[in-house]
């Protein structure tokens, strides 16, 4: 059995019942989807055990079952592999299944907070521009050269990663830019996956729900650079205080870029501006169409990347002037009478700083700031005082309103960030638990040059409430009512 190659010394086999000497077909963690000479992976989840379906998909015609522990009652017509970590052995049965698509490709992963789906965007539409067939693998979209594929996480599971990449050289790529969230570095979806290199952006206050604590999430993005192997290249941002943290115990190449301390790859803001931003870079002018000095950050990230994938420098930093913004990453529409809307992902802390100053930076001084926020359901309770108060601080009026409440009540999920909201702040600041008529009335307040900022949601199309996602688009609920109170 091919797929059993490495394991042994990867994902610890404790123990083989049965034949090895079987054809496997397709691959599967999910019960409902196996097929006949299927392999079943039986992971043990937050939500059910894989276990209790190991009888139903030798049923179904699964012919191998890859588990942590092995049934009471074996089947002798079934081949029994039971492993240590079974997340950890699917990653590296499906490389083989696929036939280690990630050693044929140059894969770059980026990890970080913010900035991620921006960066490997960039490089993806810089390299399609530079000549080569490159694939995406983002939270907004999976894309292989031209053909779109919606993404439903930001890193896919083991084996859709590894079927997108064998898609991906099947069709000719050389190159594919992923996102690496930390939920995937934990949950083995990159186990098995050889990276050409790795990239870190920053690290700030995040998903604590799920990690607990910020020490364990800055564990898990280390763990990614950890894994890197020596012929491999890991870039981080030295100007993040965990930037040098993700390089100490990586056997990749080191390599650091900046805006603000010595690194190998430097960056100057020269002009930023609602028209865009003039940068110099290793001692090169370049205009940029995006704006703000994060952004900064992210297009000195896509030309490192650029450079040590041994890419001409001149060529590299006139194709990244003519790359246009990102789909719900500081996304702005400007009407008539002058009042610009801005339509960006910010939902951590961080983010939300990074995108007011910004917005103030720029600004003359005389325009409002008007800032529709709110905090998604099931998630990190302990940021939603943190995000009103920055946005009260740095906007001239705020509403605070539904994110994607999910399973939780919008309106206690307003109460928590209002906690946040001190004495000075509390009368530039009223609550609409309506998302759409809490845009509305954002732009019933702007009056020409002013502007209104709708963060959180960024490029999603949806609002998921109850559990049911429904139809709604930040920008075009921002479009309709910047045309209605333009005067």
């Amino acid at each position: 059995m091919k797929l059993l190659k490495d394991i042994l010394y990867k994902a610890g086999i404790i123990e083989v019942v049965g034949s090895t000497n079987v054809a496997i077909t397709a691959l599967s963690f999910d019960s409902r989807k196996i097929e006949k000479d299927s392999l079943f992976i039986a992971i043990k989840g937050t939500v059910s055990d894989g276990h209790k379906y190991i009888d139903d998909t030798i049923a179904k015609g699964a012919i191998a079952i890859l588990c942590e522990d092995l049934p009471a009652e074996l089947n002798e017509k079934v081949t029994y592999i039971k492993v240590k970590d079974p997340t950890a052995a699917m990653g590296i049965v499906a490389g083989n299944f696929y036939d280690n698509p990630s050693e044929k490709i140059k894969l770059v992963g980026v990890t970080g907070t913010n900035g991620k789906t921006t960066t490997v965007t960039l490089l993806f539409n810089l390299f399609k521009k530079l000549g080569y067939k490159t694939g995406l693998l983002s939270t907004v979209k999976n894309q292989i050269n031209n053909d779109v594929i919606t993404a439903t996480h930001t890193t896919p599971d083991a084996i859709q990663l590894n079927a997108l990449l064998r898609q991906m050289i099947d069709k000719g790529c050389t190159h594919c830019f992923m996102e690496v969230s930390s939920h995937a570095v934990v949950q083995n979806r990159i186990a098995g996956i050889h990276f050409t290199g790795g990239v870190f952006t920053n690290i700030t206050h995040d998903h604590l729900d799920y990690h607990k604590t910020f020490d364990e999430y800055i564990k898990a993005k280390k763990k990614f650079f950890d894994g890197l192997s020596a012929d491999a290249f890991a870039l981080t941002n030295r100007d993040d205080v965990n930037g040098e943290v993700m390089l100490q115990n990586t056997r990749a190449a080191k390599h650091t870029y900046s805006l603000r301390s010595m690194a190998e790859f430097k960056c100057r803001v020269v002009e930023n501006q609602f028209s865009g931003l003039l940068l110099n870079i290793d001692n090169q002018e370049v205009w940029s169409k995006l704006i703000g000095s994060f952004n900064a950050y992210n297009l000195l990230a896509v030309y490192a990347t650029a450079i040590l994938l041994k890419e001409d420098k001149i060529n590299v930093l006139t194709t990244l002037s003519t790359l246009g913004s990102v789909e719900g990453r500081f996304q702005y529409v400007r009407t008539d009478n002058g009042v610009i809307g801005i339509v960006d992902y910010a939902h951590t802390p961080d983010a939300l700083i990074n995108v007011l100053k910004t917005i103030n930076d720029i600004r003359t001084g005389n325009e409002q700031i008007i800032t529709v926020v709110g905090c998604g359901g099931d998630r990190d309770k302990a940021k939603r005082p943190l995000m009103a108060r920055i946005a009260a601080d740095l906007s001239n009026k705020v509403i605070l309103t539904s994110d994607n409440p999910r399973s939780e009540e919008p309106e206690a999920i307003i109460r928590d960030m209002q906690i946040g909201i001190d004495g000075v702040n509390y009368k530039k600041t009223i609550s609409i638990t309506d998302r759409s008529e809490a845009i509305k009335t954002a732009c019933s307040y702007a009056n020409p040059g002013d502007i209104v900022l709708v963060a959180g949601k960024g490029h999603e199309k949806y609002q998921e409430i109850k559990g049911v996602k429904h139809d709604f688009d930040d920008m075009l609920v921002l479009q309709e009512n910047l045309k209605l109170f333009e005067r």
